[in-house]
């Protein structure tokens, strides 16, 4: 995703480091931080694109990056995971949605959030409405 149409990034990486810290420590177990479900799971397989690292916790695999998309516009899309190719044609259709990027270790179900951003045209989006004579 082209960085320059991103806006009000928010980034996680402080609370990921607290948390592989408490792991490391033991005060969280394997189960506490690799609780990743079957449909994150599904969507890192499907929708999912190589992260830049290994998992932090089995390191034994690379980190699938997946982006979940939500905003009142999206309808029925809201709550969905989407490719790059899919964000960069839907940041031109809509006027604002939010992205929420989590790391996820299919190996070991390690996930967390890495990053939030707000994508769109930064217009409200005008549906089309059918008149009666159509």
């Amino acid at each position: 995703m082209d960085v320059r149409t991103q806006r009000h990034v928010v980034d996680y990486t402080l609370q990921r480091r607290a948390l592989l810290a408490g792991y490391r420590a033991g005060r969280a177990g394997a189960d506490d931080v690799c609780d990743a479900g079957p449909y994150l799971l599904r969507a890192a397989k499907f929708h999912g694109r190589p992260g830049e690292r290994d998992c932090p916790v089995c390191r034994r695999e690379a980190l699938t990056l997946v982006s979940w998309v939500y905003g009142d516009e999206l309808k029925h899309a809201a709550g969905s995971a989407r490719t790059p190719e899919e964000l960069e044609r839907m940041a031109n259709l809509f006027g604002e949605f939010t992205v929420y990027v989590v790391e996820v270790c299919r190996a070991c179900r390690w996930n967390h959030l890495v990053q939030s951003y707000v994508l769109g045209t930064g217009r409200p989006h005008r549906h089309s409405r059918r008149t009666a004579d159509q």
